[in-house]
């Protein structure tokens, strides 16, 4: 990868991303939304919106700048909208926030917050989804990992454009019936697009380019990876169409919804075994670190889809399955985020570094920029709280899971701590670490100024 196909504020990105996990991990730990605060109580609204657009969300879009060009093997349409977009983003967040804290009895602040973040946010999720749009369309026909992308923008468009109308029926601009219906009935269809369809159907199709790449393993297409997209498109297809029927003042079909849950888990078990075949046939019999601790993020993500869709489990989850919605965003979504951002880091801080003088002077390799030892304890920790947060909300223990939620930030301090090193090239001997010609990154903003 040259360094002319860098996405210059990708590492912005990321480090906003990370602000707001630690916020959100800390205000958990605080006692901050649920389980301390009903699932509907402006808290835990805002908590999730946290954790979802400002930590996951951002992630993903960063992450996704820079890997697109790699799964069309073209270069990123109109980048220069890179910057406005997080300018847009991340005051459209705080604006959301405001306006949930207004609904929460906050002084200060006014519910009309709230569309006004919304209106924010779309316009950010906007030019996100032109740029990425614009390059999967120059690169048609597109490849397998491509296509989940594509369907993974559709769910985002459908999810933003439900959550700004949520936020109109809040503070009372709209007060039709359709509207208030769509908000009364549509919020579990909302995340699952967001969390199901935009970030997860993402990271399955990056992961399927991904994972081979960097456990050397066969990277051809697969009847079952095809299955999986086309299963998965189904679900999210039903969603949308369930999110429709309710706007136009329709009922949804009790059925609808069992489909798109058994297709769901049907897809899921389909990429678990995908999974493991990579696994198998993988020619590096060594993997790194960031594959390593990806393996609890897969089996996190199996066992919530699993568990879920049994009544028995679901129920045993609290209130709307609170126990599951956790484990998925924090050891799947999380998990794998942070799994691959210790990879990523290290690689693009390498390219970025010594990419201009590469084949001319001695210069270390990716790994020397990380202490994998260091790392493995602080992802088993952050494994192990997840657990730990998990157990709790199951047997409605608030105090256990403060405790746990405490024990997964301090964890995730340390994995940031190793991000830093990594940028700041601490682990990376003395002679190695400058030589000439070699450029020093800036911890989260770019070297130069970004080209078109």
């Amino acid at each position: 990868m040259p360094a002319a196909t860098l996405s210059p504020w990708t590492m912005s990105y990321f480090a906003a991303a990370c602000l707001f996990l630690m916020v959100g991990q800390g205000v958990m730990a605080a006692g901050y939304g649920h389980p301390f605060a009903a699932v509907e109580a402006p808290a835990t609204l805002a908590l999730v919106h946290v954790v979802v657009i400002g930590w996951l969300g951002l992630l993903m879009t960063g992450a996704l700048l820079q890997f697109v060009p790699v799964l069309v093997a073209a270069p990123l349409r109109g980048r220069r909208l890179a910057l406005p977009a997080l300018m847009l983003l991340v005051p459209g967040l705080l604006l959301l926030l405001g306006g949930f804290a207004a609904l929460g009895g906050a002084e200060g602040v006014s519910p009309a917050m709230l569309p006004s973040g919304a209106l924010l946010l779309a316009m950010g999720f906007g030019l996100v989804i032109i740029m990425l749009a614009a390059t999967l369309l120059s690169a048609r026909p597109l490849p397998l990992p491509a296509r989940f992308v594509a369907v993974g923008l559709g769910a985002l468009i459908v999810a933003v454009l439900a959550g700004g109308a949520f936020t109109l029926v809040l503070t009372g601009a709209v007060t039709s019936a359709a509207a208030i219906a769509l908000l009364l009935k549509g919020v579990p269809l909302h995340a699952a697009l967001g969390l199901a369809g935009w970030l997860t159907f993402t990271a399955i199709g990056v992961s399927y380019r991904l994972l081979p790449m960097f456990m050397l393993a066969p990277d051809d297409t697969r009847a079952t990876g095809r299955a999986v997209w086309w299963t998965g498109a189904a679900a999210l297809a039903i969603v949308v169409a369930s999110i429709v029927s309710i706007a136009v003042n329709s009922e949804v079909a009790e059925g609808a919804r069992s489909t798109a849950a058994f297709l769901t888990v049907f897809a899921t078990v389909l990429f678990a075994a995908d999974v493991l075949r990579l696994l198998r046939e993988r020619r590096r019999k060594t993997v790194e670190l960031n594959i390593r601790a990806s393996y609890a993020a897969f089996a996190a993500l199996f066992a919530s889809v699993v568990m879920f869709a049994v009544p028995t489990t679901r129920v045993a989850a609290g209130e709307d399955a609170a126990a599951l919605v956790y484990l998925f965003v924090f050891g799947w979504l999380t998990g794998l985020g942070l799994a691959q951002l210790y990879k990523i880091v290290p690689f693009l801080t390498w390219l970025e570094c010594y990419g201009p003088v590469l084949g001319r002077v001695a210069v270390p390799r990716v790994q020397d920029l990380v202490e994998e030892k260091r790392a493995s304890l602080w992802f088993f920790f952050y494994y192990l709280a997840v657990i730990a947060a998990t157990l709790s909300l199951f047997a409605e223990s608030p105090a256990a899971f403060r405790v746990a939620t405490l024990a997964q930030l301090c964890a995730t301090i340390g994995l940031m701590v190793e991000l830093v090193r990594a940028r700041l090239l601490c682990s990376v001997a003395a002679p190695l670490r400058l030589p000439a010609g070699a450029l020093r990154p800036h911890l989260f903003l770019p070297i130069s100024r970004p080209q078109e």
